[in-house]
């Protein structure tokens, strides 16, 4: 047994109702982490102040910030990062990327079910009322062939480790998933913090995401283009995500473009450039659905292009994700995976669901009204971490709250047992010391026309506040540098 005898780890405190990453049962150091372990104990406080303010100042001077929209105003702020990485063996991670990748690859058959010959509603495995009644289900996508047939060209999918030791999947993301332009950059700033502690272990890269996601973007050109032009496409520099935009286009090499900087012409899309109109073949899109056409959607949107999506219904331009792909996304029919798995697969779910209410259906309705204080409360189409309400954190006032709210629109509302995520050490800047922190991860698959890719690593979010299990950055949350071993232990 490791004792730790370093001040930075005197504060820690081994909670074994949680699992913890770090420490087995009996509070010993897992084998995985021992090297590690010992390299951090070798640091005073003082040195590890000194290194945590040189991760803050790099990720400061590269601008890698977010925005949090709040009631009265929105704040800048940087992302924060914790310096003791998580690490996954080869095994763990063989049997999460399998997951991940299979559950992308459903959703994929699933929308274009959906979309085209909607077999799966017509067979009553996923009620057609389920699909009809989703906010992000777009009836302008009703028989539109994506180039290459790919819906969900990027995925992001929220995993968590249970207090039994098992991964389970919280929810899928689809839309525009974020959060990959930290994984990089997390791995930056531990370089330039503590490059020594990459000397003894073997761990996958994690730079290699943008030369992949370029390759995926240039499989699904459109028909008759050699050599694809690609953009990323953003709502521009006040959207929450706007570094991460800017982070992929420059490393993909490609442009970085707002609406104003399209036009469409004869159902073809050009960019602006100050040598003349330059096609456009393949626009990875960071804007919302309801946005990137006023001719089509919300007239009242400036952050898209007239036209565009005429042109994308003729097949003379792709977009990444393809519009609609909110609705598989939709955590109401995330209770569904493992009969859409089955369905278009013929496999069993590699990766667990977490067991979920879903108020629409009367029985279950019944009881989470009766239980809310045993369970967390979503609605079905946000994201971020906005609208959850965990049950056991409630006053009773807050309750009958959440009550009315869920009596009033039942179709919004899922629920979900109270899982204990697992904890990991985290050094927090109040007390100078390391603490127990919930952690998650979020993986990131592409798929692109007979090609498919999932990044050895991911985001693993932290739960800066104590006790709390809401791990997303606009809700106070942070992150770790995620090690992918490459040898088995």
């Amino acid at each position: 047994m490791i004792t730790a005898t370093n001040p930075i780890f005197s504060c820690y405190e081994h909670d074994q109702a949680h699992y913890d990453e770090v420490f087995n049962a009996k509070g010993e150091i897992k084998k995985m982490y021992e090297t590690l372990f010992e390299l951090y104990c070798g640091h005073s406080i003082e040195d590890y102040i000194l290194l945590n303010n040189k991760a803050k100042s790099s990720f400061f001077n590269q601008g890698i910030t977010f925005q949090v929209y709040g009631e009265k105003e929105t704040k800048e702020k940087i992302f924060p990062f914790d310096l003791f990485p998580r690490i996954i063996g080869a095994e763990e991670w063989d049997h999460i990327e399998k997951g991940a990748l299979q559950r992308s690859k459903a959703l994929n058959l699933f929308l274009w079910d959906i979309y085209h010959d909607k077999k799966i509603l017509k067979q009553g495995i996923v009620p057609v009322d389920l699909i009809g009644s989703s906010a992000n289900y777009l009836q302008a996508m009703i028989g539109v062939d994506p180039p290459g047939g790919v819906y969900n060209h990027v995925s992001g999918t929220d995993i968590i480790k249970h207090s039994d030791g098992e991964y389970y999947v919280l929810e899928d993301n689809i839309r525009c998933p974020s959060g990959v332009s930290y994984v990089v950059c997390n791995r930056t700033a531990l370089k330039r913090a503590l490059f020594g502690v990459f000397n003894h272990y073997r761990a996958h890269t994690v730079t290699n995401y943008a030369e992949n996601l370029l390759e995926i973007l240039q499989s699904v050109k459109p028909r008759g283009v050699d050599i694809p032009t690609c953009v990323v496409i953003t709502p521009g520099m006040y959207n929450s995500a706007y570094y991460e935009h800017s982070y992929l286009a420059k490393a993909m090499g490609v442009e970085l473009v707002e609406g104003r900087d399209l036009y469409v012409e004869k159902d073809f899309v050009y960019m602006k450039t100050i040598n003349g109109p330059k096609k456009v073949d393949v626009i990875y899109r960071r804007v919302d659905d309801l946005f990137i056409d006023p001719l089509e959607f919300r007239a009242d949107s400036s952050l898209g292009v007239p036209g565009l999506f005429s042109a994308y219904r003729k097949g003379n331009v792709c977009l990444a994700n393809a519009p609609g792909t909110g609705v598989a996304d939709d955590k109401a029919v995330y209770t569904y995976m493992p009969e859409i798995i089955k369905y278009y697969l013929d496999e069993e779910p590699i990766l667990n669901n977490v067991h979920t209410y879903h108020c629409s259906r009367p029985d279950e309705l019944k009881y989470v009204l009766e239980h809310i204080s045993e369970l967390v409360v979503k609605p079905v189409d946000e994201s971020g971490g906005y609208g959850i309400s965990i049950g056991n954190k409630l006053s009773k006032k807050e309750i009958a709250e959440v009550r009315e709210q869920i009596k009033k629109e039942p179709r919004k509302y899922i629920a979900q047992p109270i899982m204990s995520l697992s904890v990991h050490p985290t050094y927090i800047d109040e007390s100078q010391s390391f603490e127990q922190r919930h952690v998650d991860l979020r993986t990131f698959t592409l798929l692109g026309h007979n090609e498919e890719f999932v990044l050895k690593g991911g985001l693993s979010r932290v739960a800066l506040q104590k006790g709390n299990l809401v791990v997303n950055s606009s809700q106070g949350g942070g992150s770790k540098d995620t090690w992918v071993l490459k040898d088995k232990h």
